[in-house]
């Protein structure tokens, strides 16, 4: 009878154990997120998720797949168990410089990955002939909507691939489409989906932004006209309880309905050399756009209809001016990579600055075009830097905390006479993906689960 009630209390609190790690893993995967495009789900480079390490193991950071894969500035996605990322493969082995030339002929390619182990699960390529300059690859990460991949190539080459199986669903160029050609630096604007559209930054007289239909790649409206058309993605806000599809351009800060792009509004900008890089942000009321060189605007946003006011612009001394990377809004504070490659708080209002470091990039003086992708994970921040640094750090009013860094990627494209790696991050159920010109990684950023105390 002793061994009958030992027996029993042993499988009681091996079922007790069995439900308890079922249930942790059931919790673990309903509170994980996927990162289905550029910045997120939201667009908002925050990642949602709970129980991530705040500090890295003795010997790195956890490496749990390798992928090979050739150049290319675009970021990958990571929807349904699956990892989405774009590539260049030239049809001669470039030599170190290359991403510098022009006139580089071969494929770009969207790859799709198993999430859980990296392995290739198809490929879907087309020939390209790149006019660009630093035509290392694509620049857009791809869009994953259900059982669609969006992709946009350098030259404007726009994909709506089958999700699960890479087989076209439709596909347009951009540029000729629209009778324009590429930006110096090429299509950058990574599209947005709005209700059954794709909004994209074609370029072109009257066409500078063109809605199409997400699921036919018909044209549904097109508006505005600019000088040239700028590398700024569109972004979706709402102001006067109204949708408002903002669009940042060499010539202007514009709002549009999402629906058939009329005009609501439009505050004047100038860039430089039509270099406008950064999306528009939005905290509360405000609105800030900025761009090289030391180009920066305040906007009030007006509550009770679409229109906006400037409250200040190109202020020489003060605020951000992004180059590479979007800076971060946190409520009253925006912390961001000025184009001097130096990372600045400041007031969101305005525009004071209220410290500044040089400690993310590990350098003992400014970096030109210095970049470092800013998420924020709960109460501390994530960066993954040009060198290939991972960083775990804190930033308030009071400055910048680094708590943990590893070292995950090699940088491999020249910029300025330095190595780098300007490839935004993708942070998907608990995991980190990453890439350079030659391999995308899979990071684990779990914090490990325990179960104790278990007893009778």
């Amino acid at each position: 009878m002793v061994n009958m009630r030992a027996h029993l209390s042993n499988c009681t609190k091996s079922l007790f154990v069995t439900a308890l790690l079922l249930f942790l893993t059931a919790t673990s995967s309903a509170m994980a997120e996927d990162w289905p495009q550029w910045m997120g789900r939201h667009r908002d480079n925050v990642w949602r998720e709970k129980n991530i390490i705040e500090s890295f193991p003795e010997d790195g950071a956890t490496i749990l797949w390798r992928c090979p894969v050739g150049g290319g500035y675009s970021g990958p996605a990571v929807a349904n168990g699956r990892v989405y990322i774009t590539d260049f493969q030239p049809a001669r082995q470039p030599d170190e410089t290359a991403n510098q030339a022009k006139n580089s002929r071969g494929v770009e390619r969207t790859l799709c990955l198993d999430e859980v182990t990296g392995k290739l699960l198809w490929e879907h390529s087309y020939p390209v002939n790149y006019t660009v300059s630093y035509p290392a690859g694509p620049r857009c990460t791809p869009n994953i909507e259900n059982s669609r991949v969006y992709t946009l190539g350098a030259q404007g080459d726009l994909q709506c691939l089958e999700a699960n199986t890479g087989k076209p669903k439709w596909s347009r160029n951009l540029a000729s489409d629209y009778s324009t050609k590429p930006a110096i630096w090429g299509y950058a604007g990574h599209p947005l989906i709005v209700g059954d559209n794709l909004i994209c930054i074609a370029g072109g007289p009257g066409t500078l932004v063109v809605a199409l239909n997400k699921y036919t790649g018909e044209e549904t409206w097109r508006a505005l006209s600019s000088s040239e058309q700028g590398y700024s993605p569109p972004v979706l806000i709402n102001a006067a309880n109204t949708p408002q599809l903002i669009i940042l351009h060499p010539e202007g800060v514009t709002s549009l309905n999402p629906t058939n792009g009329q005009e609501y509004w439009t505050v004047e900008y100038q860039a430089t050399n039509g270099s406008i890089i950064m999306s528009p942000i939005q905290s509360g009321n405000l609105l800030y756009a900025a761009g090289y060189s030391k180009k920066n605007l305040l906007i009030r946003l007006s509550d009770d209809k679409p229109d906006a006011t400037v409250l200040w612009r190109d202020l020489p001394d003060a605020a951000i001016s992004p180059v590479n990377v979007q800076p971060f809004a946190d409520n009253d504070l925006l912390y961001g990579f000025h184009q001097d490659g130096i990372l600045y708080g400041v007031k969101f209002e305005t525009g004071a600055r209220i410290w500044s470091s040089l400690a993310p990039l590990q350098s003992d003086r400014p970096l030109r075009t210095g970049t470092a992708f800013i998420v924020k994970q709960a109460d501390n921040y994530w960066l993954f830097t040009e060198q290939g640094d991972l960083v775990i750090a804190k930033m308030n009013r009071n400055g910048y905390q680094e708590i943990a860094r590893a070292h995950v990627l090699a940088p491999t494209d020249v910029a300025f006479g330095r190595k780098v790696v300007w490839a935004a991050p993708a942070f998907a159920n608990r995991k980190v993906f990453l890439r350079n010109g030659k391999e995308c990684i899979c990071v684990d950023a779990r914090r490990p689960h325990s179960v104790e105390n278990i007893r009778n």
